[in-house]
């Protein structure tokens, strides 16, 4: 179709400024822009893509002056990257202050008070969102519609505003965020979340969140899962060249090609993740099995040296981590080949689209019962994957014990998995389930 007359959604990521997320993992904006796919939005920029709906990613940045366009070369998508309003970098710089200096004079005890760190910090957030130049951003790339990546968080409340101002429908997704960080939230949120056009929500328990906190229209939420490119994440069809690149990956990484191999990657935030948990867990497995496993971590974050600090005080063996965010995803489907078993072990998760990598590699799964999880293992073992109850180790390492030791099991796991991605997560069907949601009545 002739990209003049496609219809144009613009996404917003989540955070304040898309530095927030791309320092977290230690990864350039010149890398975003040239390298970056997969996760929740450019799993979206490519099911939009295939229906015919062109996406301008909108992000907000600290390091420009002026609204700055590019191009995310992988999908061809559009990306603005807008400068933060003055009263951010105010609100910003006042916070930043009031941290850093060790003067006790009469401004720094009343920047320090709770009520005034509060208040900076709502000011901080909610003007992250320069709305002028969003509106202008949006009206210029001639957008349908308006897509934010989560509803509990300010920058839906300004661009329900922005939605108002162009008589746009404003959507947003579910990818974690189910709280409110201040008291200005709790006084917007209600009247906004009832404004918008409708919400994508991928797990029941969210959905039944929204309904008794909001009172929101049954036909206001949709159940839309995280898209997957089935075609990339994948495994190898010739059983010897799957044996070839697992042998030769092992060898690489230096783990034995007999051995078992646990798997698990993404960032490293050993709260959210349940990372402590998997350590505790991983010592049990090795005190615990004749045949000892290795575990391969592979993700980078602002937590890696408490995770490796936990690491060296439990002394645990055969963990072999790779600390760096991989951009390569070839490479990461050869670390996915060359596993025998994947492993989330979170606290906490909005719509979990690593697990579902993994899957569509093959590997059975073990996840903890987080939101996501439920909805993705919905008949447990015959959806690819063992459910445990989160924050118990000791679950975790009954879990991993089990498909180390049962060869069978976890293959036959591992073929219902593949069988799951492709029937639920492909593409195409959350394109176009996108499409009918958001643009039926435009197009």
């Amino acid at each position: 179709m002739d990209q003049s007359h496609q219809p144009v959604i613009a996404l917003l990521p989540w955070g304040d400024v898309i530095e927030d997320y791309l320092d977290s993992i230690d990864i350039s904006m010149e890398s975003f822009c040239a390298e970056m796919t997969g996760g929740w939005l450019f799993g979206y920029v490519e099911a939009l893509k295939l229906v015919g709906v062109r996406t301008v990613i909108i992000c907000m940045s600290r390091h420009v002056e002026k609204t700055t366009r590019r191009s995310h070369h992988p999908s061809g998508s559009t990306i603005l990257i807008l400068p933060t309003s003055y009263a951010y970098k105010i609100s910003r710089r006042l916070i930043k202050y009031a941290d850093s200096t060790s003067q006790s004079s009469f401004l720094t005890r009343g920047l320090r008070h709770p009520f005034i760190q509060l208040l900076l910090k709502g000011v901080e957030t909610y003007s992250a969102t320069p709305v002028r130049l969003l509106k202008q951003a949006i009206e210029q790339e001639n957008c349908q519609a308006i897509l934010c990546q989560e509803y509990e968080y300010p920058r839906f409340d300004a661009c329900i505003l922005v939605g108002k101002w162009l008589e746009l429908p404003v959507y947003a997704s579910f990818q974690g965020g189910n709280f409110q960080a201040n008291r200005m939230e709790g006084m917007i949120r209600p009247r906004t979340i009832q404004s918008c056009a409708g919400l994508i929500v991928a797990t029941e328990t969210e959905i039944r969140r929204v309904r008794e906190t909001y009172g929101l229209a049954p036909e206001k939420i949709v159940k839309i899962f995280n898209p997957l490119d089935l075609n990339l994440w994948k495994a190898v069809d010739s059983p010897d060249r799957l044996n070839q690149l697992r042998h030769q990956t092992r060898r690489e990484l230096g783990i034995p090609v007999e051995a078992t191999l646990v798997m698990c990657h993404g960032r490293i935030d050993v709260y959210r993740k349940g990372l402590d948990i998997l350590m505790e867990a991983w010592g049990r497995v090795c005190n615990n099995l004749a045949e000892q496993p290795y575990l391969l971590i592979v993700g980078t974050g602002d937590d890696a040296n408490a995770l490796q600090a936990i690491i060296d005080e439990q002394a645990l063996q055969n963990i072999i981590w790779i600390n760096k965010y991989i951009l390569d995803r070839d490479l990461m489907i050869r670390y996915l080949l060359a596993a025998d078993i994947y492993t989330l072990s979170s606290r906490h998760e909005g719509f979990p689209v690593a697990p579902l990598e993994a899957m569509a590699c093959g590997l059975p799964i073990i996840a903890t019962e987080v939101p996501g999880i439920p909805d993705i293992l919905d008949k447990h073992e015959e959806s690819g994957g063992i459910r445990v109850p989160c924050k118990n180790a000791a679950q975790l390492a009954l879990a991993i014990e089990c498909l180390v030791e049962d060869k069978d099991l976890r293959q036959q796991m591992g073929q219902w998995a593949r069988q799951r991605v492709e029937s639920h997560f492909s593409l195409l069907s959350v394109g176009q389930q996108l499409k009918a949601f958001m643009l039926a009545e435009r197009t």
